[in-house]
């Protein structure tokens, strides 16, 4: 069989392929919802007795995250990125999340995009550790703000010296290792060569750190619309501390999307804010309702548009 009379062959399996992958996205949305169906019901029903403008502030807080995670994906890297369809990519990420651990779901759907921008597999993932890196930084850098803006909002442990004296030890240990290792030293130099092309264009830089420090605000903001909606009452610099640190620990956990990790540690933290336990578990749940749940079946399916347009 020559090669001209193999192209009908593939091209016919295609249909199939874009198929089964439709179908795999679609049972997955189904179970994911029915797994959490309770919770999701529960959340429905604290809600829907909720005030009303705070829930239309939580949604527009949720909304602008897959905006601001765009805009920070286009600063790390130097090509402009097709705009509508990088968006789209971000929503489609955050539902792929609450598939895989650790932020593998997002990070697998922005490396597919971004080589599909026609950008080198090592250039893609230099991009997206840049992102994760700048998101881990504004982070600490909010919080730490926010500690010397207001002082009273939470109480600091005998042992954060110690804590900040071995996390400085760690740091070093992998500066060591990175050091003494050839391929990670080459390996590292090109990945600070691709952060030096990005930050000469200002544009780039302000849409990198700017994008990033808004992606965590919105998510921060979501929480305190929720909280506010519900009626607990909370100040705001409680509960966006109660937020970075909830996530900040949610991290070092590799559940899918969070789920588990991220609602325990965010009741706990509000908890230790003030809020009464039962109170801060329907604040956990709305938040998981306003910006993971309700978005999982239509972030599936985006994500299953843009495979089968092949722009993943």
């Amino acid at each position: 069989m020559t090669a001209t009379e193999s192209l009908p062959i593939a091209s016919g399996r295609r249909p199939y392929l874009q198929l089964g992958i439709t179908l795999v996205v679609f049972v997955a949305a189904g179970w994911m919802l029915a797994a959490h169906r309770a919770a999701l019901d529960s959340g429905t029903d604290r809600l829907a007795a909720a005030d009303g403008e705070w829930l239309v502030l939580a949604c527009l807080a949720a909304v602008g995250t897959w905006v601001c995670a765009a805009v920070a994906q286009q600063g790390a890297v130097a090509e402009r990125l097709p705009r509508g369809r990088l968006v789209a990519a971000q929503f489609a990420a955050g539902a792929a999340n609450h598939l895989l651990p650790a932020g593998a779901g997002a990070a697998a759907v922005n490396l597919r995009f971004l080589t599909r921008c026609g950008l080198s597999t090592r250039r893609s993932v230099t991009a997206l550790a840049v992102k994760a890196a700048v998101g881990g930084i504004v982070r600490c850098a909010l919080g730490v703000a926010l500690l010397v803006a207001s002082p009273g909002t939470v109480r600091l442990s005998a042992r954060a010296p110690h804590l900040l004296v071995l996390l400085t030890a760690a740091a070093g240990a992998v500066v060591l290792v990175v050091t003494i290792s050839g391929p990670l030293r080459r390996t590292v130099a090109r990945a600070f060569a691709d952060v030096r092309d990005v930050h000469r264009r200002r544009v780039r830089a302000w849409a990198l750190w700017g994008g990033s420090v808004a992606f965590a605000l919105l998510h921060a903001g979501v929480v305190v619309a929720v909280v506010h909606a519900i009626g607990i009452g909370l100040p705001a610099n409680r509960v966006v501390m109660a937020y970075l640190v909830a996530s900040g620990a949610a991290a070092l956990l590799p559940t899918p999307g969070g789920l588990g990790s991220l609602d325990a540690a965010l009741a706990l933290a509000l908890t230790a804010a003030g809020a009464p336990g039962p109170a801060a578990v329907s604040a956990v749940l709305g938040y998981r309702l306003l910006t993971g749940w309700l978005p999982l079946a239509p972030g599936l399916l985006v994500l299953a548009l843009l495979a089968r347009r092949s722009a993943l």
